[in-house]
């Protein structure tokens, strides 16, 4: 099957391409939103192709096409005339939850019916008014680089691209709140402004890395913290409990149904997320037990062949 669809979560992406099919990815020059072709921090098969929009249009029409945003649609037909849903399959993944006032949570593509939505949480589709649209849910897979976790940093680790942008979503004020009673380490994209931000994150900010390699570094600190308040859930976080890694999460959208509690804590009170982490640093065993019971959980719940037989489900499903 030959799958057109937008590189427009790295995690996830990675995920998805790493089925049995041939994944379009359209490219543009300057490799901005509506083209990043293949990613350059992951590891992609080559099954995963980069082409211009020029290259898409002369090339035989996809099987199916994965949208990921509103523009996907229009991007489509702007370089090809396909229409998503009538001329080609589609579908449309869901990655965020809705935003601004409850009663304003209607889904942009509620009034059709030729286009499935597919929420990657149960929360999501609970959220989100989906009208008449057909809705499925196709929970995350992540891949599984081993139990890397060694936890000899006495410090918590976080993973969050554009900390000081999505500064409230990220749950960074609560973040800032943990980093004054602990050492916290933040990995991701434009973390160089937290401690412009905060001084609480004052040299405990780094910079992009390969994913291997910030997984590496991730698995090398006592415990992860993942203080999230508005996102469907984050895949750093599954990320985490697949290295081994203990977690200390913000009791938000779907991370109570998606960590148990032998994993590490799941609360909405921050102080106990200290008192947690505190507890972590001082007992390494109590670390340990609680990382491999959350990797165990990761392994059976979020294993990327288990995301990729519901994808090969629903695709099939589409297509036919």
């Amino acid at each position: 099957m030959r799958v057109l669809l937008w590189h427009v979560h790295g995690s996830w992406t990675t995920a998805f391409v790493q089925g049995g099919h041939e994944y379009l990815l359209p490219v543009v020059p300057d490799r901005g939103p509506d083209g990043l072709g293949r990613a350059r921090t992951w590891d992609w098969p080559a099954s995963a192709v980069e082409l211009t929009p020029e290259q898409l249009r002369d090339s035989p029409a996809p099987d199916v096409v994965v949208l990921q945003r509103q523009r996907d649609a229009e991007l489509l037909q702007r370089w090809t005339g396909l229409r998503a849903g009538v001329d080609v399959p589609a579908v449309h993944v869901e990655h965020d939850t809705p935003r601004g006032d409850v009663a304003g949570w209607r889904h942009p593509l509620a009034d059709q019916r030729q286009i499935p939505i597919v929420h990657v949480t149960h929360f999501n589709a609970a959220m989100w008014d989906n009208g008449c649209a057909p809705v499925h849910v196709v929970e995350h897979g992540v891949l599984d680089g081993g139990a890397l976790w060694t936890g000899e940093h006495e410090r918590l680790a976080m993973s969050v691209n554009e900390p000081v942008r999505r500064w409230r979503v990220a749950g960074m004020d609560l973040a800032a709140r943990v980093a004054r009673e602990l050492p916290v380490d933040v990995y991701g994209m434009q973390v160089d402004q937290l401690a412009g931000r905060d001084a609480a994150f004052a040299g405990g900010s780094h910079a992009d890395l390969r994913q291997s390699d910030l997984h590496a570094r991730v698995a090398q600190h006592r415990a992860y913290l993942h203080t999230y308040r508005w996102t469907s859930l984050g895949l750093s976080l599954l990320e985490a409990m697949m290295l081994g890694a203990p977690v200390l999460v913000l009791s938000a959208t779907a991370a109570p149904e998606a960590v148990p509690p032998s994993a590490g804590l799941v609360s909405s009170d921050v102080d106990a997320l200290v008192r947690t982490g505190r507890r972590l640093m001082a007992d390494r065993d109590e670390a340990a037990a609680m990382g491999a019971a959350g990797r165990a959980h990761a392994l059976a719940h979020f294993g990327v062949e288990r995301f990729l037989a519901d994808w090969d489900r629903l695709l099939e499903g589409v297509v036919r």
